[in-house]
């Protein structure tokens, strides 16, 4: 029942945790954004003290089913080690704990964590981990199932399939996706939760916690024949059949050897009385030895449906005239920009393990993974694809770290996050000519201006046939990057936004 339980709540939060990452229309988020505040990380960078506290306290009655229950990443490692467990059985070893690994890599992510270093943050903190591979390689292949069924669809003439637009958002995040994911995989392929006790600094912060629970996985050696069936089926290599003993810093709660030890001599709880350790308990029945083959059936028909409708046939952006038309490159700018509401970029390093979540559910592409070392993964804005449109704060919503703080619409208009610079050199008016020998007119940025911070004026005041170019005030400009996004010229816009370090209310 312990393992039944356990399974059913783990697979109900990985689909929760996982839909977030997957929905782009950000219409799942009311209802299961709490997935994402509850995990731990996240829960202290917010300095939700409610949170982690009863994660604390359900840690100290139950141990660390916070790691077999609510993270995402743990339940990934769980379902891949079931996968290889269904071809070779009782394929564990006990080993003892690697302290050497597991305590300097939980001081090194303590000390990112306090000196701001998102990078380090980034490949350690699990939900982030999890993130990162959510969206980089599972949310691209549920957005080409979707368009898949809306291709379908369409044909009957039904178009309420919202379409998605699938690109590749950074090449280095999504290479460090596909090495952490295969590195995990393989981890748990082969040892189970090896990444979890060894690597892991949330596991080992809750191994603290965890040794002192009220509830344990304990051993009657009155009872136990030295069988080692439980040993053999412990994916956290925590139980020493030969001594009797249980490392409960390394238990994650699983269940899988007490449904494996038919002898009762396992048992989850508090220490039996003698009276009750005596007690003949030979009766071993067929239920012991029962698949629950409706669970494993649920979680595959899970996986099934995120891979199986075709893929939609990409098409070439093209103008009226059926021109390929050049897709505009991200200029190169001293300083990053962050997200309305992440309040400086400081903030954004000290508190963002990017889970990139704001990335998946940024409806208008702006949001991107950072490349940057002491940024790494972290999100940042460019305007390629579009823009920071003032009718949209979703990022400010789903964040569940606090680096990007709740927004209202009305705050996000007064907040200036940038400031737009005008290149002479790039600019279409100074640079290419008609067929008569005037210059060519533009002024795409001061026509779509929300703030009106862009007006065309004359290059040299005293020449009537010089071109119009765009001229900045910068006490209106609030750096959404509209003007960088209409620029028509290629292969770098001809105005761009420089980010500010802190940012400002005008």
């Amino acid at each position: 029942m312990l393992k039944k339980i356990r399974r059913t709540l783990a697979v109900l939060c990985f689909i929760a945790v996982t839909l977030l990452f997957l929905d782009f229309t950000g219409t799942l988020h009311h209802w299961l954004g709490w997935t994402a505040k509850i995990q731990l990380v996240p829960a202290v960078l917010a300095l939700n003290f409610v949170i982690v506290a009863a994660l604390v306290v359900i840690t100290l009655i139950f141990g660390r089913i916070y790691c077999s229950v609510i993270c995402p990443l743990g339940v990934m490692q769980d379902f891949i080690s079931w996968l290889h467990g269904k071809r070779k059985k009782n394929r564990f070893t006990y080993s003892k704990e690697i302290k050497w690994l597991r305590y300097p890599v939980l001081v090194i992510f303590i000390v990112a964590i306090v000196m701001g270093i998102g990078g380090l943050m980034a490949i350690l903190e699990p939900y982030g981990t999890y993130g990162l591979i959510a969206t980089n390689l599972f949310q691209p292949i549920y957005e080409w199932c979707n368009n898949g069924i809306g291709a379908i669809a369409e044909h009957y003439n039904n178009y309420s399939v919202y379409p998605a637009h699938v690109w590749i958002k950074s090449v280095a995040s999504l290479a460090t996706a596909v090495s952490l994911f295969v590195i995990i995989a393989i981890l748990a392929w082969r040892g189970g939760r090896t990444y979890c006790n060894t690597i892991c600094p949330v596991g080992t912060l809750l191994s603290f916690f965890s040794r002192f629970s009220l509830l344990k996985v304990r051993i009657d050696n009155d009872k136990c024949i030295k069988c080692g069936m439980c040993t053999r089926n412990c994916k956290a290599s925590c139980i020493d059949h030969e001594n009797g003993t249980v490392d409960h810093s390394r238990c994650v709660t699983c269940g899988n050897c007490i449904e494996k030890c038919h002898k009762d001599a396992i048992y989850y709880g508090r220490p039996r009385k003698a009276a009750d350790a005596t007690q003949a308990t030979e009766q071993e029945t067929e239920n012991t030895q029962t698949v629950d083959k409706g669970k494993r059936a649920f979680l595959i028909g899970s996986g099934i449906a995120l891979a199986g409708a075709a893929m939609a046939q990409t098409k070439k952006k093209v103008d009226g005239g059926l021109a390929v038309i050049e897709e505009q490159k991200m200029p190169e700018r001293k300083n990053p920009i962050t997200p309305p509401g992440s309040i400086s970029a400081r903030n954004m390093a000290r508190h963002c393990v990017a889970c990139q979540l704001c990335v998946a559910e940024c409806p208008n592409q702006v949001l991107q993974p950072s490349s940057g070392l002491e940024t790494f993964m972290q999100p940042i804005m460019s305007y390629e694809r579009g823009y920071c449109r003032p009718e949209c704060n979703r990022c400010s919503n789903v964040c569940p770290t606090g680096a990007i703080k709740p927004i209202t619409l009305e705050q996000k208009s007064s907040t200036k996050i940038g400031t737009a610079v005008w290149s002479h050199f790039l600019c279409i008016p100074t640079r290419d000519k008609n067929e008569d020998g005037s210059p060519v007119s533009c002024g795409n940025c001061a026509r779509h201006c929300p703030t009106e911070a862009i007006t065309m004026i004359q290059l040299d005041e005293n020449d009537e046939k010089s071109p119009m170019v765009p001229s900045i005030n910068a006490a209106k400009c609030i750096g959404c990057g509209k003007c960088e996004y209409v620029c028509p010229a290629r292969p770098v816009a001809a105005i761009h936004v420089e980010g500010l370090e802190d940012h400002r209310t005008i």
